[in-house]
């Protein structure tokens, strides 16, 4: 299954969240900024409808896949502070 993990940090004279690389907006506290974290993680968590998707390969062929609904990923916060 796949982890997200939600980093969070100093950044941009606040805090913020990070995933990978990528920063989320700066908040004015350390609590803001963890707040916004468990909500990111908590609706990460929460399952769609089933889907077929189509889409177009680096070649010009076509594919058509059942993207399911149910395929959540697993997340994490870790506190920098």
């Amino acid at each position: 299954m796949t982890e997200v993990t939600y980093v969070i940090v100093e950044h941009d004279g606040g805090w913020a969240y990070k995933v990978g690389a990528v920063f989320s907006e700066p908040y004015a506290t350390h609590a803001l900024a963890t707040a916004a974290a468990k909500r990111a993680a908590a609706e990460q968590r929460v399952p769609g409808r089933t889907e077929v998707i189509a889409y177009e390969d680096e070649k010009g062929q076509w594919h058509e896949e059942t993207a399911s609904g149910s395929d959540r990923p697993n997340t994490h916060i870790i506190d920098k502070a």
